[in-house]
C-alpha cells in the first residue's frame, strides 16, 4: 500500500518588502548619520554616505530632514534626550532630595563623559567656526535643552519649599560646571581617561551633596 503525504507548500510572495515606517527610518538614518559625523567629521560627511550606510534613499532622508545641519541637530537632540528620559519627577520624588540630584548628575556625567559625546564635543569645537550651524545646533539641542529640565526639576523642588534659589537658571550652569567642567577639560586635553560608571556616580554624589547644602531652605 503506498502512503501519500501532503505536505503544505508556503508560497513566498511577490513584489516588494513591507514598507518601514518613518519611525523606523528616522532611527536608521539618525544612527548612521551618528557614525558618519563621528567617523568622518561634519565637512567631511555627505547625505549620500549616510544614506548608503542606513540603507535608504537619499530622497527618504530629504523626507525627514531638509539638509545636513537639520539632520546633525537631530543627532545631537537624540542624545541629549536620552537623557531627558531620565529626569521622570513622578520616580524622583520617590526619592530623598540628595539621592534624586545624585541620580540627575550621574546620568548627565555618562552622557556628556562618553567616548561618544568627547568626540562630538572635539567635532563641534573644531568646525563650527566654519560651520556655525553646527555650534547652533549643539546648543539648541543639548545644551538649552538640558538645561530646561534640569531648571524644571530645581523649579519644582523650590515650590515645594525644599530649596531656596534667587535663579534656578543659574544655578543650573553652576552645577553643570560642578559636575562636568574639570573631567571633561582634561579628557579632551588627553590628561585623564573616561571615567568609569563608579567614578561618575562618586563625582555626582559630591556635586549634589556640596550644591544642596548651599541651598537647603
Amino acid at each position: 500500500m503506498i502512503v501519500l503525504q501532503n505536505k503544505k507548500v508556503i508560497k513566498r510572495g511577490r513584489g516588494r518588502p513591507p514598507a518601514r515606517s518613518e519611525e523606523e527610518n528616522r532611527r536608521l538614518v539618525v544612527q548612521a548619520a551618528a557614525q558618519e559625523f563621528q567617523a568622518n567629521g561634519y565637512a567631511n560627511t555627505c547625505i549620500d554616505k549616510i544614506a548608503a550606510r542606513a540603507g535608504v534613499s537619499t530622497r527618504t532622508i530629504y523626507q525627514l530632514v531638509s539638509n545636513k545641519a537639520e539632520l546633525f541637530g537631530a543627532f545631537i537632540a537624540d542624545r541629549a534626550g536620552s537623557f531627558i528620559l531620565t529626569v521622570d519627577e513622578a520616580q524622583l520624588d520617590q526619592l530623598p532630595l540628595v539621592e534624586a540630584l545624585t541620580r540627575i548628575l550621574t546620568n548627565y556625567g555618562k552622557l556628556t563623559l562618553a567616548p561618544e559625546t568627547i568626540a562630538i564635543m572635539r567635532l563641534v569645537t573644531a568646525e563650527s567656526g566654519r560651520f556655525p550651524e553646527i555650534g547652533r545646533a549643539f546648543y539648541d539641542q543639548a545644551v538649552t535643552k538640558i538645561n530646561d529640565v534640569m531648571e524644571a526639576w530645581l523649579v519644582h523642588h523650590q515650590e515645594r519649599g525644599a530649596i531656596k534659589l534667587d535663579n534656578p537658571r543659574a544655578a543650573v550652569g553652576m552645577l553643570r560646571g560642578m559636575m562636568l567642567m574639570d573631567p571633561q577639560r582634561d579628557i579632551l586635553l588627553g590628561q585623564q581617561d573616561i571615567p568609569t560608571e563608579a567614578e561618575i556616580e562618586r563625582r555626582a554624589r559630591a556635586c549634589a551633596t556640596l550644591f544642596l547644602n548651599g541651598c537647603l531652605a
